[in-house]
């Protein structure tokens, strides 16, 4: 599937997306792999309580499952203005 970072979470990843082979069977799950790739993906992944997460363009919950998903997005909360 592919997994696209925006605003701080690219940047402390340092790619826009990427693909991923994975197990994960929700975005927690997958979330917990990212993180043990790396520091870079523990530091953006720290505090999922400052992320949002889409699946397939879709806001949805980290308890969400990945089943038939093709797209995963973390965002940090946008503000309106």
């Amino acid at each position: 599937m592919d997994v696209l970072y925006f605003a701080w979470v690219r940047e402390r990843i340092g790619l826009p997306k990427e693909q991923v082979e994975t197990e994960a069977v929700t975005v927690a799950d997958l979330v917990a792999e990212l993180m043990l790739r790396e520091e870079r993906y523990a530091a953006a992944f720290a505090d999922i309580t400052a992320l949002r997460v889409a699946l397939d363009q879709e806001l949805a919950e980290f308890s969400a499952p990945l089943a038939g998903v093709r797209e995963v997005a973390f965002f940090p909360p946008m503000t309106g203005g």
